[in-house]
């Protein structure tokens, strides 16, 4: 057994769904007013479930939790960083070295973190 689904919860399904897809250059699969689904190219599952309809109820809020995207070179990062931030993603951690190798963070528009990272361990 293997994980392989992801699940946001978002205060508005259409919306987010919007900016994952212009984000990610993917259309969804699935579309429901309280339910989105995208699969990736690696076949992860992403999830976008409405927090007002879930059940159980939701508890937390975005931020808890992130969305990672390992990429091959640190030019990547720096060059995604310049795409999101011309895009107006509000951004949580500017690109910086860390122990486990180049990232940075930016937030979705429920604050769900989405890190870029260059792994260099």
């Amino acid at each position: 057994m293997s994980p392989d689904y992801v699940l946001l919860y978002v205060d508005n399904p259409a919306s987010s769904a919007d900016f994952y897809s212009d984000l990610l250059s993917l259309r969804p699969v699935q579309s429901s007013p309280t339910f989105v689904l995208f699969v990736l190219p690696s076949g992860l599952k992403l999830g976008l479930w409405s927090r007002h309809t879930a059940e159980p109820k939701v508890l937390a809020n975005g931020g808890g939790s992130e969305l990672a995207f390992a990429v091959s070179d640190r030019s990547v990062v720096n060059d995604l960083y310049a795409d999101w931030s011309a895009r107006g993603l509000a951004i949580a951690q500017r690109p910086t070295s860390m122990d486990f190798g180049y990232t940075f963070v930016a937030l979705d528009r429920d604050g769900h973190r989405l890190r870029v990272l260059k792994l260099e361990v």
